[in-house]
């Protein structure tokens, strides 16, 4: 028999929460140099906060949750049961 996981405590959660802020910083940064610098158009720098910067953002969500131990597969779900019954 397979022992459940038990869920990541508080300082996953800090540690998940720190990590997107710092990725989300480094991000902005990375555009807002690129910009500066002239290495990218400001069309570029649009797209690449309205269409890209999101998918960085999921990116690193993931690789943050499955470091931290958020990842979870079909063996780790309980079923839900509903006790309050209506008259």
């Amino acid at each position: 028999m397979v022992t459940p996981k038990h869920s990541p405590g508080p300082a996953a959660e800090y540690a998940f929460r720190t990590g997107i802020v710092a990725a989300a910083l480094i991000g902005l940064a990375a555009i807002g140099i690129s910009y500066w610098t002239g290495t990218i158009a400001l069309v570029l720098a649009g797209y690449s906060l309205v269409l890209l910067f999101p998918l960085y953002l999921v990116a690193a969500a993931v690789v943050l949750s499955v470091w931290l131990g958020y990842d979870t597969d079909a063996t780790d779900l309980r079923p839900v049961h509903r006790n309050d019954r209506r008259s």
